[in-house]
């Protein structure tokens, strides 16, 4: 199968998830056999020393400077291929989107982004998506999955059929590693800077930083406020490239977990670093939305403190060997259900299925139009 995907960034995990979800399911949809050309527009801020993959061994990349320079040859070989992806924010993606489905061309859009979408699709502001384009995608396959998918993205948005493609990790490239003193806290977290995911820092990660001072806590993430406030026993990264996950999460004796507003609200919405935590036996603690609880069993898996004082008492009461625990049993569960594999396994049979039924439903056109034996002519 040739697939060509349009996406935010392969390159680069600079400031953004999507680099390293399209990277842990494009190796191992390569890895079952298939080919993939992945288009990605050439942002100034992901190059340089930003650009942590600059040419990745399962793809063929484009590197765009500008859409008009790229669209011809760019809708030509997503006319050839045999499924088109495109993701969320994308440069100019109803641009994009406008000349494939102009083209003829089956899209599945990928929503890595969801509930982010859907509330600037309600808006009317999206920059990467029309809502009269939404009914025209074969399928979408979103990283929010639930009711949501019926309730929102179906009946109020009219997708034809949604689907969800949860985020996955790399086992080959997630796993227990030796501790690095650099990464060293009683906990830690890891994500940019988002105005609506910093009242949970403040309540699970800088109040409890301010209450227990003898222990300490790694934030590591750029696009913070300059004026921000740290407590004295809070370290700062400004950026932990990929090669170093690992050790970062087999490190600090807490990983925290935060998610984006729209998601906790929608629900069902795991992020790629909940994932890559677990497949390096992590101890974790997360914010609370519905359906966690499909992805991690509460207590056994993850901790879900709603204050302050929970994740105090957790620092300050659990056992190591308890902490080992949970994190084997998150590892274990990740290994079953959300390796990058599974994944890519699951993205193949959604892909062959809709290409057997547009042959399938080609060849009935031929059939009717007059081909003699109903073969495609």
């Amino acid at each position: 199968m040739k697939l060509v995907v349009f996406g935010l960034s392969v390159t680069s995990s600079w400031g953004n998830g999507h680099a390293t979800t399209f990277r842990a399911l494009l190796r191992a949809f390569r890895a079952r056999g298939h080919e993939i050309s992945f288009w990605e527009w050439d942002a100034p801020w992901y190059g340089g020393e930003n650009r942590d993959l600059p040419d990745p061994e399962f793809c063929d990349l484009h590197l765009y400077e500008s859409w008009e320079a790229a669209s011809e040859e760019a809708v030509r070989e997503a006319a050839e291929a045999d499924a088109v992806i495109v993701g969320s924010y994308v440069k100019e993606g109803s641009r994009v989107l406008d000349a494939l489905l102009e083209r003829g061309t089956d899209v599945s859009f990928y929503d890595i982004d969801t509930p982010v979408t859907v509330a600037a699709l309600r808006r009317g502001d999206c920059e990467y998506l029309r809502p009269d384009q939404v009914p025209a995608f074969g399928r979408y396959l979103s990283f929010t999955g639930g009711p949501f998918l019926h309730d929102v993205l179906e009946a109020e948005l009219g997708v034809r059929l949604a689907l969800p493609l949860y985020c996955a990790v790399d086992l080959s490239r997630y796993r227990a590693v030796e501790p690095d003193e650099r990464y060293a806290a009683d906990m830690a977290y890891m994500g940019t800077h988002a105005p609506d995911r910093q009242p949970g820092l403040q309540r699970l990660l800088l109040e409890p930083a301010s209450r227990v001072t003898e222990r300490s806590f790694v934030v590591a993430g750029p696009q913070y406020p300059v004026d921000l406030a740290w407590p004295a026993n809070v370290r700062r990264f400004d950026h932990v490239g990929p090669a170093d996950h690992p050790a970062f999460y087999s490190t600090a004796d807490w990983q925290l977990n935060l998610t984006r507003a729209d998601m906790r609200r929608a629900g069902w919405s795991p992020s790629v670093r909940l994932f890559e935590a677990a497949a390096c036996g992590a101890a974790m603690m997360s914010d609370r939305w519905p359906g966690i609880d499909s992805f991690f069993e509460p207590e056994r898996e993850i901790i879900l403190p709603a204050s302050a004082e929970e994740v105090v008492q957790a620092l300050e009461t659990t056992h190591p060997d308890d902490r080992r625990v949970i994190g084997a049993r998150a590892r274990e569960r990740v290994r079953t259900e959300h390796s990058a594999r599974a994944r890519a396994e699951q993205l193949e049979g959604v892909l062959a299925g809709a290409r057997r039924d547009r042959l399938a439903g080609a060849r009935l056109e031929t059939h009717r139009s007059g081909g003699r034996d109903g073969s495609l002519v």
